[in-house]
């Protein structure tokens, strides 16, 4: 079994979901306690957050790249980075990284391919929304990628910065996410943050929800186990 490595803390309770859904999940399958060796780095979520809106990018991927490097001293086989907004850096990090990266972003399109979805809304902290990494990703695979108005965006990005990453889930909240995600005719919706999956749930709405959690998740176990 490969040894997988958590690159965290942006914030703690997405890093704390990732943990606890992969034994979560690998018990489901397997019903056993062969449970995969699970390497965490958490990192400083206010320098995270410092850097990413910052004008110096290269500090930006320094920064995740110390996460990483301790990663793969603890010798983890493969890597996964516990949220969406550092992969706007994927391609600089994965040049640098001794190991893979399985990006978030790539198994989402993927999943969202495979169901056959052709326009999706993107939800996520502002920095992501604003960024093109997902519409690029999916755009490769004739998939268009729409975001929601800058007010809405502001509403969105204000719910998960003083309420999702301590852990704080109001009804008012996933009312005002759910009122947005019904402005718009789309197949399905990407859960573009790690932590908005903790507060929509699909049961919550019609519309397709993709949850990047469960998908990055599914696809680490699935090339954990293949790796054996």
């Amino acid at each position: 079994m490969k040894k997988i490595g958590i690159l965290g803390g942006m914030s703690y309770e997405s890093t704390i979901k990732y943990y606890d859904l992969i034994l979560q999940k690998y018990y489901d399958r397997y019903h056993d306690y062969n449970y995969p060796e699970i390497l965490i780095y958490s990192l400083n979520f206010q320098k995270v957050i410092d850097y990413e809106l910052g004008t110096n990018e290269g500090i930006y991927v320094d920064y995740l790249m110390t996460g990483i490097n301790s990663l793969q001293n603890g010798g983890v086989n493969f890597i996964v980075m516990a949220a969406n907004s550092p992969h706007a850096v994927y391609d600089k990090l994965v040049q640098r990284s001794k190991v893979p990266i399985l990006s978030i972003v790539e198994v989402t399109a993927t999943e969202a391919k495979r169901k056959n979805l052709r326009k999706l809304l993107l939800l996520g902290i502002k920095f992501t929304m604003q960024s093109s990494f997902y519409k690029d990703c999916f755009a490769k695979s004739d998939m268009e990628v729409i975001t929601p108005l800058d007010s809405e965006q502001d509403i969105i990005n204000k719910i998960i910065f003083d309420e999702l990453v301590i852990g704080k889930f109001t009804q008012e909240s996933k009312e005002m996410l759910l009122k947005i995600v019904n402005n718009y005719d789309v197949d399905g919706v990407i859960l573009g943050c790690t932590e908005l999956p903790l507060i929509l749930q699909q049961n919550d709405t019609d519309v397709l929800l993709l949850d990047t959690v469960e998908i990055h998740v599914e696809a680490a176990l699935k090339y954990c186990i293949q790796q054996r």
